[in-house]
């Protein structure tokens, strides 16, 4: 429920709305991206390059970047280009974290789903758990992939910018998972790590926000520059 909430969030700021068919194809792709994200780590994890039971801060940098943010981002990132390489309408810029959102929140929709039902009598500890910190999360991170996927597609795919939309969502995940991981890893600290990755939540929405919002903005004002009612016969109406 909270990723289809905000999954209507980010679509009702779109001045011209997309298709619903092909939202909801990007949210089933980005459940797909869940065994993209699977055969990526799985040969990562077998290189030692991270354990699933992270005993020490290092560890916790390893398993949150190579167990997750690495292949969780390249999946959802794939599956994003799979959906939009031949879509024609992906014609606003708006339209890049519509979409974007809509893979990234069926990927975490699926994950928690995979996670509750393994979670046994703890599934709504678990189910509330997630619903708080890794939907808003996975939200983010799209936001950031949207907004530079846009920016390739209609600024002429600048070197930085093909970096970026890879990058930045990596670098936010792994950021966010570990702090998550290190809670448990060192009581002594878990209250101050518990309150810096509630503060990091907390900035990601703000930032998360501000861009969908700046963004919509911006799509409704390049809109109104293509048509404006008021010059319908080519001429200002008189006042």
């Amino acid at each position: 429920m909270p990723a289809l909430l905000l999954l209507y969030y980010v679509y009702s700021k779109d001045f011209n709305p997309e298709p619903k068919r092909l939202v909801f194809k990007g949210f089933f792709f980005g459940a797909l991206s869940i065994l993209v994200a699977n055969l990526i780590s799985g040969p990562l994890m077998r290189l030692g390059l991270f354990v699933n039971h992270p005993s020490t801060f290092l560890e916790a940098v390893k398993v949150s970047f190579f167990g997750a943010a690495i292949p969780e981002e390249t999946g959802k990132l794939i599956m994003l280009w799979l959906l939009l390489r031949k879509c024609k309408e992906f014609d606003e810029r708006y339209d890049g974290l519509v979409y974007a959102v809509s893979v990234g929140l069926g990927f975490a929709c699926f994950e928690n789903l995979m996670y509750v039902v393994s979670s046994g009598f703890d599934w709504f500890y678990v189910s509330t758990v997630r619903a708080l910190f890794a939907v808003p999360g996975h939200f983010s991170f799209a936001i950031a992939m949207g907004y530079y996927y846009s920016k390739i597609h209609f600024d002429g795919g600048k070197t930085a910018d093909r970096i970026k939309v890879w990058l930045y969502p990596v670098l936010l995940h792994g950021a966010y998972d570990t702090m998550a991981f290190s809670v448990n890893i060192s009581p002594a600290l878990s209250g101050i790590i518990s309150i810096a990755l509630i503060y990091f939540c907390f900035r990601l929405f703000r930032f998360t926000r501000k861009r969908i919002l700046e963004e919509a903005d911006k799509n409704r004002r390049d809109s109104t520059l293509y048509y404006d009612p008021r010059f319908d016969d080519g001429e200002p109406d008189e006042q």
